[in-house]
């Protein structure tokens, strides 16, 4: 079975992120006559003087009229050797909120440079939250490199300025590529105008990326979603726990524990949609069956009796404020979702706004608004089960509901228990 890359895009408007997309689709032979036909057409009633390949991500009938990309827009292909999804993430800092939604599940960002530009202020924004968001891996592609003529000096200008401040972030593993997304160079196929770039297409970097090890397998993590209690005579003794390995490896005969009860078991079975398995590994949906009959509900965390997450009810978190209506201030009070858990929590207080432009820390706040990000402090009715989000992106996240408006509100990254 083909390996599956979540990849976002980022950068600042004009760089090319549609553009890039739709060439990568194109040069990949992922899109089909019809819509390669539509996109001509529109093209021409458009007026432009080429086939606008950015039109096949950007949907929406204003972005199409502005020509900027609003909203998220997730586009799927594959190659032999992967399976891709993209999420094209807008460049506008009003749609914050939009880049932190569609980069959350990201294994990779691309984050987009104009050539003639070079560094702007959304370039150092988009890096930033691709490394507050934990993505492992990160490919500035500088586009548009037939502007300046191919030229491989202003290609390492670029490289170095980037370089010097991604030193303040916490990159794992970053990558340059020089392309020209409009004429297809170093997108699918290798450069013929940059003999002097010796590195592999953005397609091959794509394919060849080496993801495995980014997920935690050593934290096993099972937050339970639904008890399956088929009413069959076949399946009348099966109890099973489904839910997706959030950590971990899991194997029949592995002892458990299950919190928040504290009771131990060993783990009997592991089922799938096919069938039994004999391991299962994040991010794996199956039904687990224990040898005890203990009792296990949703919100429940399976977990390793001598390796079990955080337990508590006092956080400190990153949160992204994403509603347009209200503000998070202190002595709010909203919903939370943490895995499969659902809680109240309070706002204790706020520590800081970060600015993700200079990254300077505001102290003094009195609230969030919408597509800001800060640390804030707080308190939940019920324990969470859960790690520091550096260690398991999925039990160290979680999202604030208003429950008057039943909206997302907020989204959060855990930093840790609260000091």
């Amino acid at each position: 079975m083909a390996e599956l890359l979540r990849f976002a895009t980022a950068g600042s408007v004009d760089d090319g992120k549609s553009t890039l997309i739709g060439r990568l689709l194109y040069d990949s032979k992922a899109i089909f006559e019809d819509q390669l036909a539509s996109v001509e057409r529109t093209s021409q009633q458009m007026g432009a003087e080429y086939t606008n390949l950015a039109l096949l991500t950007d949907g929406l009938r204003a972005e199409r009229e502005q020509g900027i990309t609003i909203d998220v827009a997730y586009r799927y292909f594959a190659t032999p050797k992967r399976k891709f999804i993209i999420a094209d993430t807008p460049g506008h800092i009003q749609y914050t909120r939009n880049m932190v939604t569609g980069a959350s599940t990201a294994d990779l960002a691309l984050v987009l440079v104009d050539a003639r530009n070079g560094i702007v202020e959304q370039s150092r924004r988009h890096a930033f939250l691709a490394s507050l968001l934990r993505i492992p891996h990160l490919v500035v592609c500088v586009n548009k490199m037939d502007l300046v003529d191919w030229s491989e000096e202003r290609f390492e200008e670029i490289k170095a300025e980037f370089r010097e401040f991604a030193t303040k972030l916490d990159v794992a593993d970053l990558s340059f590529i020089p392309l020209s997304a409009l004429l297809g160079d170093n997108v699918v196929e290798r450069s013929t105008n940059m003999g002097w770039y010796e590195g592999s297409s953005l397609l091959h970097h794509l394919e060849e990326v080496h993801i495995a090890s980014d997920r935690n397998l050593i934290d096993a993590r099972f937050p339970v979603q639904y008890v399956l209690r088929p009413f069959s005579n076949e399946w009348h003794d099966y109890r099973g726990y489904a839910g997706t390995l959030a950590g971990g490896v899991v194997k029949p005969g592995d002892e458990v524990i299950v919190l928040p009860s504290g009771f131990t078991s060993t783990v009997r079975s592991i089922d799938t949609a096919n069938g039994p398995v004999e391991e299962a590994f994040t991010p794996m949906s199956v039904a687990i069956t224990l040898d005890d009959d203990i009792d296990v509900s949703r919100g429940d965390m399976i977990c390793r009796p001598h390796n079990q997450p955080h337990v508590g009810q006092d956080i400190d978190a990153m949160v992204c404020w994403m509603s347009e209506q209200t503000t998070l201030a202190p002595r709010a009070r909203l919903a939370l979702k943490h895995t499969t858990r659902s809680a109240r929590c309070l706002v204790k207080d706020m520590q800081y706004r970060l600015d993700v432009n200079t990254l300077h820390r505001e102290h003094g706040i009195d609230a969030l608004r919408l597509n800001e990000i800060g640390r804030v402090s707080l308190r939940t009715t019920v324990p969470l089960f859960y790690d520091e989000y550096r260690r398991n992106r999925t039990t160290g996240s979680f999202v604030l509901i208003d429950e008057a408006a039943n909206t997302t509100v907020g989204a959060g990254m855990i930093l840790g228990p609260t000091q």
